[in-house]
């Protein structure tokens, strides 16, 4: 007989799937909060396409003042947060609402508790250190990719180069909206950057070394199945309702997964490429995938191959044969989805492989999660094999 060891399994109390629900937005939150004094956290370049402007209409229209912080970049500094705070504190926001790429809700999760709390912004970095409570929390991706609307992660470039996370219970949203119209302009590389990011959270959700368990290895296929039958058709048919649909349900049902069993090595050495290179996260995700499957596959053979059939259908052949068969279709995925496919075709310089190892070393929260364990010469190695 089987028996589980002790798991526990955290999400958001709430998650509304529905196209066009953004332009809802107003009435959506008048029924869920009482809060009346909203703040948007978003980026300049989805202010510019007007895409937050029949949100901000529906908040309006419902009673709401609404407050807008467009200076969200790629990799937000803690200047970007601490500018957001600011803006939020002198309006008096009751209720923060991040809509956007994974940036935007990183930042608009750390406002809201950053709204409530005294606590110094150095003290919150890592596992469980964030105290006190926050401001209600709203999340509508325009990505189907980071799966940050479902996670309690926010990262923030600290210094220079680094990234760092904050993980914690508070940063749970209280009401996610996935509204796939969203996504409907995002150009083809973020569309298949994004993608695979999210394909990336399923596969080392699955394959995790201490925290996988049976919800998150039932999310983690199903994100799987969904993601990887519709990537290619979002990328070559960018107005396909129904596989936009798809893979936004994918990318939140991963980061659902990831969330309770966390990514490893794919993730650990994708952010110095983010750090020094601002190479954006889900392509440098894409860059290090292939890389990491193969040097993992020795230890995560089986489940490799059970993916296989979640992607391939019903496979026959030895447990090695089917990893194989899985990695390679992985690779097939990611070359016809028109991303670029080494590091130095985005600019990354052979001499700087050694210093991107060292720097992948201080991801130990992650590394931790690999199925296999990674020294600084493995990732010396694995950045050569990708560049």
């Amino acid at each position: 007989m089987t028996t589980y060891k002790p798991f526990e399994f955290r999400t958001v109390p709430a998650i509304l799937v529905e196209w066009s629900g953004a332009r809802r937005l107003g009435e959506l939150l008048a029924e869920r909060f009482s809060a009346r004094n909203a703040l948007i956290v978003t980026d300049p370049g989805l202010v510019k396409t007007g895409l937050i402007r029949p949100a901000c209409d529906g908040l309006a229209a419902a009673g709401f003042r609404v407050t807008v912080f467009d200076a969200v970049v790629a990799d937000p500094p803690e200047s970007v947060l601490e500018a957001c705070v600011a803006k939020a504190r002198e309006a008096g926001v009751d209720i923060v609402v991040g809509l956007g790429g994974g940036s935007s809700l990183d930042v608009a999760k750390m406002t809201a508790v950053m709204l409530k709390s005294d606590q110094p912004l150095a003290e919150m970095y890592g596992i469980g250190n964030v105290t006190g409570g926050r401001a209600p929390l709203v999340l509508i991706p325009t990505t189907a990719g980071t799966g940050s609307e479902v996670t309690n992660i926010s990262i923030l470039t600290t210094g220079k180069t680094t990234k760092m996370g904050v993980v914690s219970p508070q940063l749970y949203a209280d009401f996610v909206l996935l509204d796939a119209e969203l996504t409907v302009g995002l150009p083809e590389t973020h569309t298949a950057a994004t993608g695979i990011d999210a394909m990336v959270h399923a596969i080392e959700s699955y394959t995790g070394r201490h925290k996988k368990n049976p919800l998150s290895d039932a999310l983690a296929r199903e994100a799987l199945r969904l993601l990887s039958a519709n990537l290619l058709t979002v990328c070559r048919d960018p107005g396909n309702r129904k596989a936009r649909e798809e893979m936004l349900l994918g990318a939140t049902l991963a980061g659902q997964a990831f969330a309770n069993s966390p990514v490893g090595a794919v993730h650990a050495l994708a952010y110095p490429l983010g750090g020094h290179y601002h190479v954006p996260h889900g392509l440098s995700n894409a860059l290090m995938l292939g890389p990491v499957l193969r040097f993992n596959a020795k230890a995560a053979a089986r489940h490799y191959a059970e993916l296989a059939e979640v992607v391939l259908g019903p496979q026959s052949g030895s447990t090695e044969a089917r990893s194989e068969a899985f990695v390679a279709e992985m690779l097939r995925l990611m070359d016809e989805s028109g991303a670029p496919r080494r590091l130095r075709d985005v600019e990354v310089t052979d001499n700087s492989l050694a210093l991107l190892a060292s720097d992948a070393m201080k991801q130990q929260r992650l590394l931790v999660n690999n199925p296999v364990e990674v020294t600084e010469a493995d990732a010396l190695e694995l950045y050569r094999e990708a560049f």
